[in-house]
């Protein structure tokens, strides 16, 4: 699979109000049909492969950069469907792009499910902002893709495909081993025949036991596994061949023949969830216990933090309660020291809690707990965050103007002070009881300023993980987001220009 061929060539926002909640500088994307929320859904009808999908792949495929969005446009106006968009854009991109390292080039993929995220919670006159930003982003890493060998996935080897009775044993044994050739048939087999629902669990496994490319394996299984949903599974062959190969990426010799340091926790882990007790997800939660556990996240080695989240399941504690303590964590560290590293613990915290929440399988619930709860100090000590802010602690400061004005307030903070705009937004979200004003200022300016792949990835992982902290603990979370967040000084992103002229 991995030998090149060349190439032909969250939340529902409210109606905006304040000057920053304007529609502004989207006006122009009045110019395009509307795309309704029912429209970003999977219809539930939606089972065939569309034949015209592969024709507007290869238009994502060939059409240069500097005339994609005008062809995109073009389409869109004579009936090509946001979902027909989305699905090619996919499939442009897991068909293009080397999936080694996961990350860099490949945000490409890894974005997409964050684009359409952002497009779901924006105003139907805005949806179409996201899917043209992440068509953009497609064409330069293709580009890049191109410099570094031009690689492509390759067809599938049919004759070594197992039968269904057997795909399953091959795969379980090929991701073990770390046999590429291997996991790529039956990776094929399973796609073909088993139940999506197992593919999942089954990757969701795979994706969080190990710590390299800072947490992007776990991102890119929960991402995949989303867009899919949307798209449809019809499409998930390609997908999932580009999954396995990521997640089978390592340097060096074989993993299983050795002990390298990324390896280390999912391996100790597997054992140690063996401890669990029966009713380990049945506990009640516990605010002090929370608390403790934050420290240990903040002090502790990822052994001691394995080893504490054990004990208080056990305790009886819930698991919600370590989840909120992870987030804080996870928010902490961004707050303590701004880089791609600590955004990566909030990116892939949020992976893994959603792969948490929707695999079956109960010991793969208890691993991806367990592994979250290890990364969070392993994510510290690569990014060498100092101690300092604590999430818990940090006081609110005081807003000079009221309403909308007030979020207005907190977005030019946010380009001349983080600190004080987290402190800002506190205040806030403490006196106001409403994150909606905040979270979709936030997201438009994503739209308007955003110019990175991290900026949509942490923007739709944050908002969204809003809702899944306990109330007494969620909005100094939301407050720490500002750290990564778009102040309203940025420049504007130059697609915004570009996108207008494709108009």
């Amino acid at each position: 699979m991995s030998s090149p061929i060349p190439r032909r060539s969250f939340l529902k926002t409210a109606t905006a109000t304040g000057t920053l909640m304007g529609l502004g500088d989207l006006g122009f994307l009045s110019r395009l049909p509307r795309v309704s929320a029912a429209e970003t859904k999977l219809n539930p009808k939606f089972v065939q492969f569309r034949p015209e999908i592969e024709p507007l792949v290869r238009l994502l495929e060939e059409t240069p950069r500097e005339r994609l969005l005008e062809e995109v446009a073009s389409r869109i106006k004579r009936g090509t469907t946001y979902r027909e968009v989305l699905t090619a854009l996919q499939l442009a991109g897991v068909r293009n792009i080397q999936p080694r390292p996961v990350g860099f080039k490949f945000h490409a993929v890894l974005v997409v499910n964050s684009a359409h995220l952002a497009s779901q919670n924006s105003p139907e006159a805005d949806r179409w902002l996201p899917i043209f930003w992440a068509l953009d982003q497609f064409k330069s890493s293709q580009a890049r893709d191109v410099r570094e060998g031009d690689w492509t996935l390759s067809a599938v080897d049919e004759q070594f495909v197992p039968s269904p009775d057997k795909a399953r044993q091959d795969f379980a044994e090929a991701m073990d081993r770390w046999d590429e050739a291997k996991a790529d048939v039956a990776t094929a087999g399973l796609a073909r025949n088993a139940k999506p629902q197992e593919v999942f669990d089954w990757f969701c496994r795979h994706g969080a036991r190990d710590f390299r490319d800072i947490g992007h394996k776990a991102i890119y299984v929960a991402n995949s596994w989303r867009t899919l949903q949307n798209i449809g599974w019809q499409h998930s062959e390609p997908v999932l061949r580009s999954l396995a190969y990521a997640l089978l990426y390592h340097e060096g010799e074989n993993p299983s023949k050795r002990d390298a340091e990324a390896d280390l926790p999912g391996r100790r882990n597997l054992e140690l969830l063996k401890k669990l007790s029966a009713g380990w997800h049945t506990g009640k939660p516990e605010a002090d216990a929370t608390k403790t556990f934050l420290k240990t996240l903040r002090e502790g080695s990822w052994k001691q933090t394995s080893d504490e989240a054990v004990a208080l399941l056990n305790r009886g504690v819930a698991p919600q309660s370590l989840w909120d303590a992870i987030f804080e964590g996870a928010g902490e560290l961004l707050m303590r020291k701004p880089g791609i590293v600590t955004l990566h613990a909030v990116t892939t915290t949020n992976a893994l809690h959603y792969a948490f929440q929707h695999t079956t399988n109960d010991e793969t619930k208890r691993f991806l707990l367990l592994q979250n709860a290890a990364f969070i100090p392993l994510f510290r000590e690569s990014a060498g965050a100092p101690k300092g802010i604590l999430i818990d602690e940090f006081e609110p400061a005081e807003l000079k103007a009221t309403g909308a004005e007030a979020v207005d307030e907190i977005f030019a903070e946010v380009s001349r002070d983080k600190l004080l705009a987290a402190r800002k937004a506190l205040a806030w979200l403490n006196g106001s009881g409403e994150a909606r004003p905040f979270i979709s200022a936030a997201q438009r300016l994503i739209y308007l300023k955003g110019t990175d792949s991290h900026d949509y990835k942490f923007s739709s992982a944050v908002l969204e993980d809003y809702e899944n902290l306990s109330p007494k603990l969620r909005d100094r979370f939301l407050a720490a987001s500002v750290f990564w967040l778009k102040g309203s000084g940025s420049p504007n992103s130059a697609l915004i220009a570009r996108t207008r002229a494709a108009l």
